[in-house]
């Protein structure tokens, strides 16, 4: 018997992948947000929803692997999701949504077997023959988040958009990168003014808006809408989408 983590926001969760249900694992289930890194013990198997929020996913698999985490994370997609699935996943694995229990059990075992435990968390590829060359530029930097066109360094406090790097100020990246680290979450401005700004902060929340202004405007107009505005709540980070860093016609 394996210790299974679930890490979805469906209502459902036995919906996610229902083969899950009749195998004999623990499972708990966290929601599908950065802050449950912290809670996933490294000695279990993760399975992480991206059936229909790919990119969130992506970028979720970017964070646990630019936070050092130990455990092996198998991704959940559908049919039409598997064509997105790739090395940059970061992942050790995928399975769709609707595999049956024996092929579940089956990727289960192998990574519980250390087949696939430090795959992608490690090394940033899924070689079969591991070759023993060090190739250091193809290995994922530590801190590292990766959306589309736009790289965040979490380590060194830098921000670049194609390959450009981003003039920010010391709250300005404060901000992006709070906003990246939980893409698709929207945030008030009083929780991202507690959370960037500290509790200790006695400004108003238009300080929040004035850097959010700024953010847009370093990011330029073909990028500024990754920082969405939700009405009458605050904003969110939207990733864009891998097409987003080609070349415009």
């Amino acid at each position: 018997m394996s210790d299974l983590t679930l890490i979805t926001n469906a209502t459902d969760p036995a919906s996610v992948l229902p083969a899950l249900a009749l195998l004999q694992h623990r499972v708990r289930v966290l929601p599908a947000d950065t802050s449950s890194l912290v809670r996933i013990p490294d000695t279990t198997i993760a399975f992480l929803d991206a059936r229909d929020d790919v990119a969130g996913a992506k970028t979720f698999c970017s964070m646990a692997a630019a936070s050092g985490v130990q455990f092996p994370l198998i991704v959940i997609l559908s049919e039409g999701g598997c064509l997105a699935f790739n090395g940059q996943w970061q992942a050790a694995e995928f399975v769709v949504n609707t595999a049956s229990p024996a092929e579940v059990e089956t990727r289960i075992r192998v990574i519980a077997d250390g087949g696939l435990k430090q795959s992608n968390f490690t090394d940033g590829s899924r070689s079969e023959d591991p070759s023993p060359q060090d190739d250091s530029a193809d290995q994922p930097q530590e801190g590292m988040i990766t959306c589309g066109a736009l790289e965040v360094d979490t380590v060194g406090y830098t921000a670049t958009l194609r390959g450009e790097p981003l003039d920010l100020a010391y709250k300005e990246f404060e901000l992006l990168k709070y906003l990246v680290m939980h893409p698709g979450r929207a945030f008030t401005r009083t929780q991202l003014l507690q959370e960037v700004w500290g509790y200790d902060y006695y400004g108003g929340t238009r300080t929040v808006d004035v850097h959010v202004r700024r953010l847009r405007a370093k990011l330029g107009v073909e990028f500024e809408s990754v920082i969405g505005t939700v009405r009458n709540v605050g904003y969110r980070f939207d990733p864009p989408q891998s097409g987003d860093a080609d070349a415009t016609e």
